[in-house]
């Protein structure tokens, strides 16, 4: 059975204020807040009406959608759920479901052959993996990279949000290298992962440069009133991270050419699979150790990406990004020379 937007948007808002404990519901308390996000997501400000929601709670109480909710009435007023641990979003997939699921990665596999869809295969396998779960399917076919005590996660919707609809953010947030947290309102422009680490390309208010908060360092997270919001000018965020390795950058950094020689035992995996987008090969040597050009940011990713090669690679230029490479590695060293354990 198909579900239309807006019965959904009441669906959810039921079964979010329904696992909130703290206090009881009554249907005119529901109506409220479906009132409110229907206002919220929709711009739509006539309410709902009471033999709407009535007729929500009776369908999510139903097997239609295989809810089950188990919804009840205490003191003939007040409604919560039995089960405190039940949720909407915690219900099986239907055969109906998993059918479209196929049918929307089927689409996405086809559609995966043009040009403007060449990144959607590791979405794709994502999905498929997912739905052999979902039919009980106990063969492992692929394993995909996680991080289950990854933080910060849960500010990527409420950030995402912000980002869309242009609303400036009241950000507590704790860096790795400060004792104590900061509390700014920030302007959000941009997420983005690299790693399996999220972060925000925003503006302080009170700042006139970019900067990139951790979502992992983030502590709370306040909406405050749109508009009081400013965009960034001048600035193509689609391509804000082109010219860089990992989101070490600031609108004033720009790529310089760097080149690196790669010995022969590293060279066959850096052609299949470049440092950088821009990478070029610039020679083969006889040995076949190999020299490339990228054009990058010089910034800490750039810097772990090269040292995480060792002894197989050389910077050649430039100059600055040399001695450093230099520098650090005779600090490596020391550290074993000096030990005595």
């Amino acid at each position: 059975m198909s579900v239309n937007k807006l019965a959904l948007i009441r669906y959810k808002t039921i079964d979010h204020f329904l696992r909130q404990r703290h206090r009881k519901w009554t249907l005119e308390d529901l109506m409220v807040k479906i009132a409110d996000a229907l206002y919220e997501y929709e711009g739509i400000t006539s309410g709902v009406s009471k033999r709407t929601v009535q007729g929500d709670i009776q369908f999510m109480r139903s097997n239609k959608l295989a809810y089950n909710a188990p919804i009840v009435v205490i003191d003939r007023k007040y409604y919560t759920y039995a089960d405190p641990n039940y949720s909407i979003n915690n219900s099986p997939m239907t055969d109906a479901d998993l059918g479209k699921m196929k049918d929307a990665v089927d689409f996405l596999k086809y559609m995966n052959g043009f040009a403007h869809f060449e990144e959607m295969s590791d979405l794709i396998v994502r999905l498929e993996s997912n739905l052999s779960k979902s039919e009980g399917n106990k063969k492992v076919a692929i394993q995909l990279e996680s991080n289950k005590l990854l933080k910060g996660l849960e500010w990527i919707t409420a950030i995402h949000k912000a980002i869309r609809d242009e609303i400036p953010l009241l950000i507590s947030y704790k860096s790795f290298k400060s004792k104590a947290e900061t509390q700014q309102v920030y302007f959000p422009y941009l997420l983005k992962e690299y790693r399996n680490r999220w972060f925000l390309v925003c503006k302080p208010k009170k700042g006139t440069v970019l900067i990139t908060l951790a979502l992992d360092r983030i502590l709370e997270i306040e909406e405050m009133a749109k508009a009081g919001f400013v965009p960034y000018e001048g600035i193509d965020f689609e391509r804000y991270f082109e010219d860089t390795i990992g989101v070490s950058k600031t609108s004033r950094d720009r790529g310089q050419r760097v080149i690196l020689e790669i010995d022969a035992n590293n060279a066959p995996y850096v052609e299949t699979k470049p440092i950088h987008p821009s990478q070029q090969i610039l020679s083969k040597k006889e040995d076949g150790s190999i020299i490339i050009r990228i054009d990058v940011v010089l910034n800490f990713e750039l810097e772990r990406e090269i040292l995480g090669f060792g002894e197989n690679i050389k910077v050649l230029s430039p100059p600055r990004l040399k001695n450093f490479i230099k520098r650090r590695l005779e600090k490596s060293l020391a550290n074993y020379e000096n030990n005595n354990c």
